[in-house]
């Protein structure tokens, strides 16, 4: 049985991590997208919109969520 004391060690130790990944991101001129926010708010699905490819925001959009096709078509168009 995990323990009340051990959980909170858990999770000050991802907080930690996460906060350390938050600055590599900006040391590498990335934008850090949480990966619990919409999927649409990706800088790689926004790039593939801004630069037309639709196919290729589809298939990211796919990627983070699981969804078939269709409904990844569908939110793609909806958005662009």
């Amino acid at each position: 049985m995990v323990t009340e004391t051990e959980v909170q060690l858990l999770r000050s130790r991802i907080n930690e991590l996460e906060d350390r990944l938050k600055l590599l991101y900006r040391h590498l001129n990335l934008e850090y997208t949480d990966p619990d926010s919409d999927p649409m708010l990706s800088p790689q699905i926004q790039a593939a919109l801004r630069s037309g490819n639709k196919i290729e925001a589809i298939k990211l959009y796919r990627e983070m969520t699981g969804v078939g096709l269709a409904e990844a078509k569908a939110v793609i168009d909806k958005a662009g």
